[in-house]
């Protein structure tokens, strides 16, 4: 099972819930980062097009924790469950995600 170790804790998170069934191959798809405008100065990060075998839930925590801003997941009627993420993150969740090994660059698109 693939984990991911916040640095200040010692905890071991699983993210992946059957990583063991792909075979450590990361399945081919294309993740969606793009930014929305609120009202005045106030931003959303959206996450798009992660797989449904990570726990979103777990990623959400992590990455609030990680980057100091609220989050939830979303149901969204046409592209399923994505991310929302306070303020402008584009840049820190894409090198969270390559980071955690999570997906690889080429599959990340960055609108905005």
């Amino acid at each position: 099972i693939q984990s991911y170790v916040h640095p200040k804790s010692q905890h071991i998170r699983p993210i992946c819930r059957c990583y063991q069934k792909l075979g450590r191959r990361r399945p081919r798809w294309t993740m969606h980062v793009r930014i929305q405008q609120r009202n005045g100065r106030k931003t959303l990060t959206t996450v798009q097009g992660l797989s449904s075998e990570y726990d979103l839930k777990k990623i959400v925590r992590a990455c609030k924790k990680e980057f100091a801003c609220n989050g939830t997941v979303v149901e969204h009627p046409e592209y399923g469950e994505v991310l929302q993420l306070q303020g402008d993150q584009r840049e820190n969740i894409c090198q969270w995600l390559t980071k955690s090994g999570l997906v690889k660059p080429e599959q990340l698109k960055v609108h905005g």
